[in-house]
């Protein structure tokens, strides 16, 4: 949990504000993608809008940590990056960064996200609150719950 400064702003956008894991939090720096590639001891990684998620795919065994920034609110495309991750086996943390907002933290959780670190503090209670809106779930993804119609229907 980040913390607020004297004036009550936060302190720093690039700490982590929640996180939804049991290990020890990472605390490298992430690379960038291109320079990931050149590196053979980095284990946490930045991806960008732009960049593809694929090209980690052959390196998920020695990745602990993917950074996925969202630079605006209307770029989706870390979604998309999150779910080719997960899928592809990565289980390592997956921390959203950025323009993060309470309205999107249930659907990135869906995607696969453990971690975040928005760039601007989260009421927690907004966040509990949005977790926990809707118990059931249509689309099947990677957090695992049972669609209703599965639930239903078997």
């Amino acid at each position: 949990m980040a913390d607020q400064d004297n004036t009550g702003d936060w302190t720093s956008p690039d700490e982590v504000q929640f996180r939804f894991r049991d290990d020890e939090a990472i605390s490298v720096p992430a690379v960038t993608v291109d320079s990931f590639r050149d590196q053979t001891n980095a284990s946490a990684v930045r991806i960008e809008p732009g960049d593809d998620a694929r090209d980690l795919l052959p390196y998920l065994d020695r990745l602990s940590l993917v950074e996925v920034n969202f630079p605006v609110f209307g770029d989706g495309r870390g979604y998309s990056a999150a779910r080719i991750l997960r899928e592809a086996g990565f289980t390592g943390e997956l921390r959203a960064v950025g323009e993060v907002l309470v309205d999107q933290i249930a659907y990135m959780r869906r995607c696969g996200f453990d971690g975040f670190a928005p760039d601007k503090k989260l009421n927690e209670a907004d966040v509990e609150a949005a977790l926990s809106r809707w118990p059931q779930v249509y689309q099947p993804t990677v957090d695992g719950r049972a669609p209703i119609w599965k639930l239903r229907h078997g």
